[in-house]
């Protein structure tokens, strides 16, 4: 069977290919024997076309995979042997999806692969980083131990997403509802007032014209707004997953003075909680920091990491190869330095995603702070442009009759 793949080599760069393999587990094998990283893995039916995934990755699925990280902690810890674990897993899977992709990893594991290995099949939920971490348990026979950091740093990605998402709503709601204000407005209020305008016979200021023009052309080619709106949003969406589009859209997000903070703040809290994890679990320096480049979505601090690895690569210290650029904290720099002189990197490491995890959820508080008054004003200077331009011709006449009827 042929299993297309997409690695990164030595020096981080991402690449794509296909292998002829048995399995899943063996084509990771072949990746790995070229000296590449996998990070994607997806069987390729014979025809050529990819065969279904059963689970995909998105934002909000880190759930399901904590909760499943957790127990599988609970039960190694108490000295469940792994394929018992698997199988009492399989069965209270919450999903179907779920339940394959635990019985997959179940039958690599009953074929003789470790756990690590079988969960190569599925690189769509198991990343290089969850399964490093445990390869790294099952070589040092700490499996509980990293078991139960692996379940820990993926509960706190899906924490601060949660408070991500949480801090989003209100603002969202309020640009929706006032959109729908608007539609409500230009679609059925505007034709009603042209209407009233037109047996008054009163004079139209430009803005008002204007949005009577605006209000035709919506209602008499809506299929046309429509098509060009759809064609905008994944466009945009197709964009943003470029290349070109996530270089552009992560120098932007850095540029802005407090969303740059939040994003950089962020970025570094995840580098280093996944790096000290990593280097805590006895995964190589090099291997780790490579791993971590792969869990990075700012391709900024991707290029740090490849700052920071050609450092030690050259013998050099890692924290001045993150001193570059200044997309991390000074004082977070100091503490990495400090860890490097003390021999406790990870303690250290671990330590600063702690710090910089409590001092985000201020951040997202303070920025939807910032951003609920803006959008309030902004939306209320916008709904009220619009109820001015239709009422301001009514104020006129009011204004020419009261005018005209004086002594």
């Amino acid at each position: 069977m042929k299993y297309s793949y997409i690695a990164y080599d030595r020096s981080g760069q991402r690449l794509a290919g296909r292998v002829e393999a048995a399995s899943g587990a063996e084509a990771g094998e072949l990746v790995r024997g070229k000296g590449l990283y996998p990070s994607s893995l997806t069987a390729v039916e014979a025809g050529g076309g990819s065969a279904p995934r059963r689970v995909r990755r998105r934002r909000g699925s880190l759930k399901p995979l904590s909760e499943f990280l957790r127990q599988l902690t609970v039960l190694v810890r108490t000295g469940t042997p792994i394929m018992q674990a698997l199988e009492a897993l399989e069965r209270q899977a919450g999903t179907d999806a779920w339940r394959g992709v635990i019985q997959g990893v179940r039958k690599g594991v009953e074929e003789g692969r470790s756990l690590s290995e079988a969960m190569e099949a599925h690189p769509e939920v198991f990343d290089a980083v969850c399964r490093s971490l445990i390869h790294a348990g099952e070589s040092s026979g700490r499996m509980d131990v990293l078991l139960d950091r692996l379940a820990a740093l993926v509960r706190q990605q899906q924490q601060i997403r949660n408070a991500v998402a949480g801090a989003m709503v209100y603002p969202v709601l309020l640009v929706g509802v006032a959109g729908a204000v608007l539609c409500v407005m230009v679609l059925f209020v505007i034709p009603r007032f042209e209407g009233l305008f037109e047996t008054l016979g009163a004079p139209l200021p430009p803005t008002t014209k204007l949005l009577i023009s605006f209000s035709h052309g919506l209602k008499a080619q809506w299929w046309l707004w429509l098509i060009g709106l759809v064609g905008a949003v994944f466009g945009a969406r197709a964009w943003l997953r470029s290349e070109s589009g996530r270089q552009a859209t992560d120098r932007a997000l850095l540029g802005l003075p407090t969303i740059g903070r939040v994003v950089r703040s962020f970025a570094a809290a995840r580098l280093a909680r996944i790096l000290g994890v990593l280097i805590d679990g006895k995964v190589p320096l090099i291997d780790a920091l490579k791993l971590t480049r792969q869990a990075m979505t700012s391709p900024s601090f991707a290029r740090l990491i490849d700052r920071a690895e050609d450092y030690v690569t050259k013998g050099e210290s890692m924290s001045d190869g993150m001193s570059a650029g200044g997309l991390i904290n000074p004082a977070v720099i100091e503490a990495l330095r400090n860890g490097e002189r003390t021999g406790q990197i990870p303690v250290v490491l671990l330590s600063v995603a702690d710090y910089l995890d409590e001092d985000n959820t201020v951040l997202v508080k303070t920025l939807t702070s910032i951003i609920e008054p803006i959008l309030l004003v902004v939306l209320g200077l916008t709904v009220g442009v619009v109820a001015f331009s239709l009422f301001m011709p009514l104020f006129d006449l009011t204004a020419a009759g009261q005018g005209g009827g004086a002594p």
